[in-house]
């Protein structure tokens, strides 16, 4: 049985994969739409009997505002002194009291018990027997293990 936490992520799993086809398309359409995708235009611009692919203009950015610096103020910790941690108490323990000792239990208390013998187990036959063919041996065959290193070299 499966967590409810591993089913969550094989959900998760199974829907990125199903709509995985869209993020494909866009790669691809970005890919075809870069200056990188560009230059291979221009080379095939340069064999004979093509047409000249047109160069799609340039967009110029906007320049980037500058972030202004950020100043962090200088934090000082003032130092604390602790108190010193106070002593534990000393525990005492009262001394031990010696127990009397067991009473024995005299015999004439106990009743003799004697348990009734117990019945032999009968295995019930199931059908007759079968006797099984005999294995075959299996050859002895000498294959080199793959990943066993190589003897070193003398």
């Amino acid at each position: 049985m499966v967590s409810a936490a591993n089913f969550l992520a094989m959900v998760v799993t199974c829907a990125l994969l199903m709509t995985s086809r869209d993020t494909c398309h866009a790669a691809r359409h970005l890919a075809d739409t870069t200056a990188a995708a560009a230059a291979p235009a221009a080379a095939a611009a340069a064999v004979p009997g093509l047409p000249a692919v047109p160069t799609m203009p340039q967009a110029a950015l906007p320049p980037m505002p500058a972030v202004p610096a950020v100043t962090v103020p200088q934090v000082t910790v003032p130092q604390v002194t602790l108190p010193p941690i106070p002593a534990a108490p000393k525990v005492t323990v009262p001394p031990q009291v010696a127990l009397p000792p067991i009473p024995a239990v005299p015999s004439s208390v106990l009743p003799k018990l004697t348990l009734p013998p117990m019945p032999a187990a009968v295995v019930p036959s199931v059908g007759p027997k079968v006797a099984l063919p005999p294995m075959p041996s299996v050859p002895a065959v000498n294959v080199p293990m793959p990943f066993a290193a190589p003897p070193p070299s003398a």
